[in-house]
Protein backbone atom coordinates (compact mmCIF):
# COMPACT_ATOMS: atom_id res chain seq x y z
CA UNK A 1 0.00 0.00 0.00
CA UNK A 2 3.11 1.84 0.11
CA UNK A 3 3.10 2.59 -3.69
CA UNK A 4 -0.61 3.58 -3.46
CA UNK A 5 0.04 6.23 -0.95
CA UNK A 6 2.82 7.62 -2.98
CA UNK A 7 0.72 7.63 -6.08
CA UNK A 8 -1.77 9.19 -4.48
CA UNK A 9 0.96 11.87 -3.37
CA UNK A 10 2.76 12.50 -6.67
CA UNK A 11 -0.85 13.04 -8.70
CA UNK A 12 -1.55 15.35 -5.94
CA UNK A 13 1.67 17.47 -6.54
CA UNK A 14 0.41 17.35 -10.02
CA UNK A 15 -2.69 18.34 -9.67
CA UNK A 16 -4.07 15.32 -11.21
CA UNK A 17 -7.47 14.45 -9.21
CA UNK A 18 -8.97 11.68 -11.25
CA UNK A 19 -5.57 9.54 -10.40
CA UNK A 20 -5.96 10.50 -7.31
CA UNK A 21 -9.51 9.68 -6.81
CA UNK A 22 -9.13 6.16 -8.49
CA UNK A 23 -7.03 5.47 -5.45
CA UNK A 24 -10.38 5.76 -3.85
CA UNK A 25 -12.44 2.42 -2.54
CA UNK A 26 -15.97 3.87 -3.55
CA UNK A 27 -17.03 3.96 -0.31
CA UNK A 28 -14.36 6.19 0.72
CA UNK A 29 -14.66 8.08 4.16
CA UNK A 30 -12.27 11.03 4.35
CA UNK A 31 -11.94 13.46 7.43
CA UNK A 32 -10.20 16.38 8.09
CA UNK A 33 -10.55 19.83 10.05
CA UNK A 34 -11.44 22.28 6.82
CA UNK A 35 -14.09 20.09 5.36
CA UNK A 36 -15.25 17.58 8.61
CA UNK A 37 -16.21 14.15 7.12
CA UNK A 38 -16.86 13.15 3.64
CA UNK A 39 -17.90 10.25 2.16
CA UNK A 40 -18.17 8.62 -1.23
CA UNK A 41 -18.46 10.74 -4.49
CA UNK A 42 -17.82 14.55 -2.26
CA UNK A 43 -14.17 13.16 -0.82
CA UNK A 44 -13.46 12.83 -4.47
CA UNK A 45 -15.16 15.83 -5.91
CA UNK A 46 -13.55 18.22 -2.67
CA UNK A 47 -10.21 16.69 -4.40
CA UNK A 48 -11.12 17.93 -7.90
CA UNK A 49 -12.68 21.16 -6.44
CA UNK A 50 -8.73 21.81 -4.78
CA UNK A 51 -6.77 20.30 -7.46
CA UNK A 52 -9.35 22.76 -10.11
CA UNK A 53 -8.39 25.93 -7.62
CA UNK A 54 -4.91 25.35 -8.00
CA UNK A 55 -4.24 24.81 -11.20
CA UNK A 56 -1.86 27.78 -12.79
CA UNK A 57 -0.93 28.94 -9.90
CA UNK A 58 1.85 28.10 -6.69
CA UNK A 59 1.12 25.42 -5.60
CA UNK A 60 3.69 22.35 -4.01
CA UNK A 61 3.19 18.91 -2.28
CA UNK A 62 6.17 16.69 -0.78
CA UNK A 63 5.24 13.92 1.12
CA UNK A 64 7.63 11.61 3.75
CA UNK A 65 7.54 8.55 6.16
CA UNK A 66 4.81 6.64 4.06
CA UNK A 67 4.29 3.63 6.68
CA UNK A 68 1.32 0.94 5.36
CA UNK A 69 0.82 -2.59 7.59
CA UNK A 70 -2.15 -4.38 8.33
CA UNK A 71 -4.41 -2.90 6.11
CA UNK A 72 -3.50 0.41 7.61
CA UNK A 73 -1.35 3.07 6.51
CA UNK A 74 0.24 6.49 6.96
CA UNK A 75 2.14 9.41 5.35
CA UNK A 76 3.09 13.23 6.81
CA UNK A 77 2.85 15.67 3.60
CA UNK A 78 3.13 18.93 3.19
CA UNK A 79 1.33 21.66 1.12
CA UNK A 80 2.51 25.22 0.11
CA UNK A 81 0.00 27.20 -1.78
CA UNK A 82 -1.47 30.75 -1.13
CA UNK A 83 -4.87 30.72 0.60
CA UNK A 84 -7.34 32.35 -2.63
CA UNK A 85 -9.34 34.18 -0.11
CA UNK A 86 -6.57 36.90 1.85
CA UNK A 87 -3.30 35.73 -0.98
CA UNK A 88 -1.55 34.75 1.97
CA UNK A 89 1.72 32.19 1.97
CA UNK A 90 0.47 28.83 3.28
CA UNK A 91 2.51 25.77 4.23
CA UNK A 92 0.14 23.17 6.29
CA UNK A 93 1.75 20.20 7.63
CA UNK A 94 -0.65 17.10 7.71
CA UNK A 95 -0.19 13.56 9.17
CA UNK A 96 -2.19 11.15 6.98
CA UNK A 97 -3.95 8.00 8.21
CA UNK A 98 -5.40 5.66 6.25
CA UNK A 99 -7.58 2.14 6.21
CA UNK A 100 -7.49 -0.07 3.00
CA UNK A 101 -10.20 -2.32 1.24
CA UNK A 102 -9.40 -4.26 -1.63
CA UNK A 103 -6.11 -2.68 -2.28
CA UNK A 104 -7.70 0.87 -2.26
CA UNK A 105 -8.17 3.75 0.88
CA UNK A 106 -11.17 3.55 2.38
CA UNK A 107 -10.77 5.92 5.40
CA UNK A 108 -8.84 8.69 4.88
CA UNK A 109 -8.13 11.50 7.90
CA UNK A 110 -6.18 13.79 7.40
CA UNK A 111 -5.12 16.28 10.65
CA UNK A 112 -2.62 19.28 11.30
CA UNK A 113 -3.07 22.04 13.36
CA UNK A 114 -6.28 24.30 12.32
CA UNK A 115 -4.87 27.45 14.34
CA UNK A 116 -1.87 27.44 12.96
CA UNK A 117 -3.40 27.62 9.46
CA UNK A 118 -5.75 29.77 10.27
CA UNK A 119 -2.62 32.14 11.42
CA UNK A 120 -1.09 31.76 8.05
CA UNK A 121 -4.24 31.99 5.86
CA UNK A 122 -5.76 35.00 7.44
CA UNK A 123 -3.55 36.54 9.81
CA UNK A 124 -4.35 38.29 12.75
CA UNK A 125 -8.43 36.85 12.64
CA UNK A 126 -7.23 33.63 12.14
CA UNK A 127 -4.58 33.70 15.27
CA UNK A 128 -7.68 35.32 17.38
CA UNK A 129 -10.27 32.60 15.99
CA UNK A 130 -8.67 29.86 14.75
CA UNK A 131 -8.63 27.86 17.78
CA UNK A 132 -12.06 27.96 18.54
CA UNK A 133 -14.94 25.65 17.71
CA UNK A 134 -17.06 28.56 16.36
CA UNK A 135 -14.23 28.89 13.40
CA UNK A 136 -13.86 25.46 12.57
CA UNK A 137 -17.93 24.80 12.34
CA UNK A 138 -17.56 28.14 10.03
CA UNK A 139 -15.04 26.91 8.18
CA UNK A 140 -16.66 23.55 7.30
CA UNK A 141 -19.80 25.33 6.52
CA UNK A 142 -17.88 27.21 4.09
CA UNK A 143 -15.74 24.78 2.54
CA UNK A 144 -18.86 22.13 2.29
CA UNK A 145 -20.86 25.16 0.25
CA UNK A 146 -18.16 25.73 -1.97
CA UNK A 147 -18.13 21.92 -2.49
CA UNK A 148 -21.64 22.18 -3.52
CA UNK A 149 -21.76 24.66 -5.75
CA UNK A 150 -18.81 22.79 -7.53
CA UNK A 151 -20.85 19.25 -7.85
CA UNK A 152 -23.54 21.23 -9.28
CA UNK A 153 -21.43 22.47 -12.10
CA UNK A 154 -19.74 18.78 -12.44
Amino acid sequence: MDALIEKFYKAFNELDSETMVSCYHDDIIFEDPAFGVLKGEHAGNMWRMLCTSQQGKEFKVTFSNINSDNGKGSVTWEAFYNFSKTGRKVHNIILATFEFKDGKIIKHTDQFNLHRWAKQAMGFKGLLLGGTGFFRKKLNQQTNHLLSKFEKNL
